[in-house]
């Protein structure tokens, strides 16, 4: 039995309600695209994870110094968390300009067009991390 003729995975076709489907190029595009979403997005977790941890080990320790007294030691839990929360946010703010850099390739070579959620999510911890390494400056 014969099988029907398939129409080409690089030529749009065109479906019996008539609609366009993407070609492999776009759906290569695509894909490509939505992986340096996922890979932002895994930085921003990540970043998210650092900065609320240190946070939480500064707050932590501050309750537990005014039950007892603290023993100086290396390094402080305000220093910790401070390191912490630097990490996080250069992390994220480096991730960002390298996915920026990317998808900025990739609008060059290909005229694809997209908006990027992943980087107002990243905007958006980037200013909570920054309240929180403030919040932690300012109080000692």
């Amino acid at each position: 039995m014969a099988h029907p003729a398939r129409p080409s995975s690089t030529v749009p076709t065109t479906s019996s309600k008539g609609a366009s489907q993407p070609d492999s190029m776009q759906l290569a595009l695509s894909r490509t695209w939505l992986a340096h979403e996922r890979t932002l997005m895994a930085w921003v977790r990540t970043a998210a994870s650092m900065i609320t941890f240190g946070f939480t080990i500064y707050k932590f320790f501050q309750l537990e110094a005014g039950n007892r007294l603290a023993r100086p030691g290396l390094i402080t839990p305000r220093d910790f968390a401070l390191m912490m929360i630097s990490i996080g946010l250069l992390a994220l703010v480096l991730a960002t300009l390298a996915h920026r850099r990317e998808t900025e390739d990739l609008r060059a070579t290909s005229h694809f067009q997209r908006r990027s959620l992943a980087e107002v999510v990243a905007a958006l911890v980037s200013v909570f991390g920054l309240m929180v390494l403030v919040a932690t400056i300012l109080r000692s």
